[in-house]
């Protein structure tokens, strides 16, 4: 089974391994696409613990998960990243994470920050 972040790699060898253990995000695209990937999983445990301490909201994590199950999720389309790589400390991730929702497509267009915090890639929020 492909991977549902599109990376053209099984899920097995590409997010499974980051969900496993994040520190094997070696990049913010990686840390993003494993993010897609608990969307489509609805792994609300997963979705927390790769969002950086300072701006998580664990009281969220219902109702992401129930918002995560409502939707068919259909592709991400990662559009540009800036910085992100293994010796940076931050960059960003545009994308499009496409889904059905009430028997309509719709499309979430994010451009998100993504910082280190001990070393590991974490979520920051939208980028300004």
């Amino acid at each position: 089974m492909l991977c549902y972040c599109g990376s053209l790699k099984t899920y097995k060898d590409c997010c499974e391994i980051i969900h496993q253990n994040i520190a094997h995000a070696k990049t913010a695209e990686q840390l993003m696409r494993s993010r897609y990937s608990a969307f489509v999983l609805a792994d609300g445990d997963y979705l927390m613990a790769s969002h950086q301490s300072k701006t998580r909201q664990p009281k969220e994590k219902k109702a992401i998960v129930n918002w995560a199950k409502s939707v068919q999720w259909i592709k991400l389309d990662v559009l540009e990243t800036t910085k992100g790589l293994e010796k940076d400390s931050e960059g960003t991730v545009t994308f499009n994470a496409y889904f059905y929702e009430n028997g309509q497509v719709d499309c979430i267009h994010e451009k998100s920050a993504f910082v280190k915090e001990n070393n590991l890639w974490m979520y920051l929020g939208l980028s300004k």
